[in-house]
């Protein structure tokens, strides 16, 4: 439960600081920019681990949770409490954003500003990215060292900066359901397929070519 929790806190920051600045720019006229929304993301999820890493590995993300329990490194039956609070808390950021900021409809949510393809290949792709780095910087569910939080991170705002404009660059399946569920608009709901399957393909894709080309890396469960 503890873990739980703490996924749950974790997520929660996430959606919160990071849509939340996507909201503050919308209100505020550009203030906080592209860049700095890139930039805020990145920030939590830096914070987030070294807050929550010993804790629960600080996962914040389904497609991750699924990913670790592929790789062996999450016991199965702690991949539904995972999931449920992940989702708990980036739903309850959601909500605490619209009774905040009424006037906003889409509270952040990820939509493919071009075709859903183009979209689907590119959080495909950048899942893998982060989750790659993911395998390599972890053991179990703590991260080594100190620069383990920096290089997670910089990936993460790294391929906001530059694929947020496109696709959103969610890859996170709770980060982009529970703004597009609490705006409660239908075309922003129809589209979070994407920002459900890709991210977990992505991320599937990432534990077994880190598998591959580290054969003598073996995966335990911690």
């Amino acid at each position: 439960m503890k873990k739980g929790i703490a996924e749950l806190v974790g997520t929660f920051a996430l959606v919160f600081c990071g849509t939340g600045a996507i909201v503050i720019d919308q209100v505020s006229g550009g203030a906080v920019t592209h860049v700095g929304v890139s930039i805020t993301f990145g920030l939590i999820v830096l914070a987030m681990i070294y807050a929550l890493g010993d804790v629960s590995g600080a996962h914040i993300n389904p497609a991750v949770s699924l990913a670790f329990l592929v790789a062996g490194r999450i016991k199965s039956n702690e991949v539904a409490l995972y999931i449920l609070f992940q989702f708990a808390g980036a739903f309850l950021a959601s909500l605490s954003l619209k009774l905040m900021f009424p006037q906003i409809q889409n509270l952040g949510v990820t939509i493919p500003a071009g075709s859903n393809i183009q979209s689907f290949v590119l959080e495909t792709i950048l899942t893998f990215f982060l989750m790659f780095v993911i395998m390599n910087v972890s053991t179990g569910e703590k991260e080594k060292g100190i620069t383990a939080g920096i290089a997670v991170s910089s990936v993460v705002g790294l391929e906001a900066m530059f694929a947020g404009p496109i696709c959103g660059a969610s890859m996170n399946p709770a980060r982009s359901l529970a703004p597009a569920i609490v705006s409660g608009n239908m075309e922003y709901i129809k589209c979070q397929w994407i920002y459900i399957m890709a991210p977990v393909l992505g991320a599937m894709l990432a534990v077994f070519v880190y598998n591959f080309i580290k054969p003598n890396h073996k995966n335990s469960i911690s």
